[in-house]
């Protein structure tokens, strides 16, 4: 098994593909609630504003400004309706890719697993023979001086396989 995941430059490209979705829905959300926040304005001027009496060019002056007022909550309006589109859309796109990154991440996942339970079943292996030569040293009549080479080759044997 190969220690390096194959695919891991393609991970990385949809990881920015989906950082890239993520920003841009941000200012799509961002843009929203600015425009909300600006339809909102309008709204309350529009609510305050008042009918004078009296004077029927005050009175004129007055209807023009509501009806202006009007005009420009209705624009408010359209354009948070747009900015809502903007969010719907720009969710799906960053959704699209996050779903792309997810079946790549749970790939590398498996392959970091595969990776490690080898690294384990190799130490074992080197552990349990370093165990069986211990083992088969102290029951020999070599003496002590046999087994200090073993004991030294086991080290060896040991740290070539842990650099594998």
């Amino acid at each position: 098994m190969e220690r390096a995941f194959r695919l891991a430059g393609l991970l990385r490209l949809r990881k920015l593909q989906e950082d890239q979705a993520a920003a841009l829905l941000a200012q799509a959300n961002a843009g929203l609630r600015v425009t909300e926040a600006h339809r909102h304005g309008t709204q309350l001027a529009l609510a305050r504003h008042t009918l004078p009496d009296g004077d029927q060019r005050v009175f004129a002056t007055a209807i023009a400004g509501r009806a202006s007022l009007g005009g420009l909550l209705v624009e408010a309006t359209t354009a948070v309706d747009g900015a809502r589109e903007r969010v719907v859309l720009d969710t799906g796109a960053w959704s699209a890719a996050r779903s792309l990154s997810v079946g790549l991440e749970k790939l590398e996942d498996k392959h970091r697993v595969v990776v490690n339970r080898e690294d384990e079943r190799v130490e074992q292996i080197v552990l349990d023979e370093i165990a069986s030569r211990r083992a088969h040293a102290g029951t020999g009549a070599a003496g002590s001086a046999t087994g200090d080479r073993r004991a030294t080759g086991d080290r060896r044997a040991t740290e070539t396989a842990v650099r594998r």
